[in-house]
């Protein structure tokens, strides 16, 4: 079973501030789905090649082609902000 400061840890990692009854509900959900992956090791994989899909799969690609765009001076031209000839935005990353 999973103790209280490692479900707070996860918690604290997924930026979820969780009550004593919600972190004991999310200790027990925790605890099986550790126990599901768990059985997963039960498996025989000795003979099964390692994949990044079950089934093959083949993407269709087009023929590059060169096509007009915009000029820098047309897309500015929707931006709410522009510093130096670049579209400014509001930062979406922190320091923590």
């Amino acid at each position: 079973m999973l103790d209280r400061d490692t479900v707070n840890h996860v918690a604290q990692l997924a930026y979820l501030a969780l009550d004593d009854e919600e972190s004991s509900e999310m200790r027990l959900q925790l605890a099986q789905i550790l126990d599901l992956f768990e059985s997963l090791s039960l498996l025989q994989t000795d003979q099964v090649e390692p994949t990044a899909r079950v089934i093959p799969l083949e993407l269709p690609l087009r023929d590059d082609e060169v096509k007009p765009s915009l000029s820098q001076d047309q897309v500015l031209q929707n931006a709410p902000r522009i510093e130096d000839g670049h579209i400014v935005v509001p930062a979406v990353l922190t320091d923590s």
